[in-house]
């Protein structure tokens, strides 16, 4: 899968995507500091699916109504480094390119999952 991972997605996260062969472009190494505008729209362009800790996406695509190439939001604080990133590279070997399809949520409790159509 192709995938954009913001700069606020651990290292580690990337690697392990990488590792399982996703195509990962990391923010963190080829953009720092771009606002989130920008980094919606690299995802969009490239059509790869926005992989990012920052709630401020949800306001971008459910209030300003921005278009997007699909969404994950982690929300695993407090949860071990090695279980996020077995948790996250789950979520994309289990569900693939249905996340193309809309904004999902991870916790360590579920995956949600909000199909939007564009």
């Amino acid at each position: 899968m192709r995938i954009v991972a913001d700069e606020n997605v651990e290292k580690e996260i990337v690697d392990r995507l990488r590792a399982d062969g996703h195509d990962v472009l990391y923010i963190a190494e080829t953009s720092p500091g771009i606002d989130d505008g920008a980094v919606l729209e690299t995802s969009l362009d490239s059509g790869r699916v926005l992989l990012t800790a920052d709630k401020d996406f949800g306001d971008l695509i459910f209030r300003q109504g921005l278009l997007h190439a699909g969404v994950v939001l982690v929300r695993l604080d407090g949860v071990e480094a090695e279980i996020r990133t077995g948790l996250v590279a789950a979520t994309f070997r289990s569900h693939g390119d249905e996340l193309r399809a809309g904004f999902a949520v991870l916790t360590d409790r579920a995956l949600r999952f909000r199909k939007l159509i564009q």
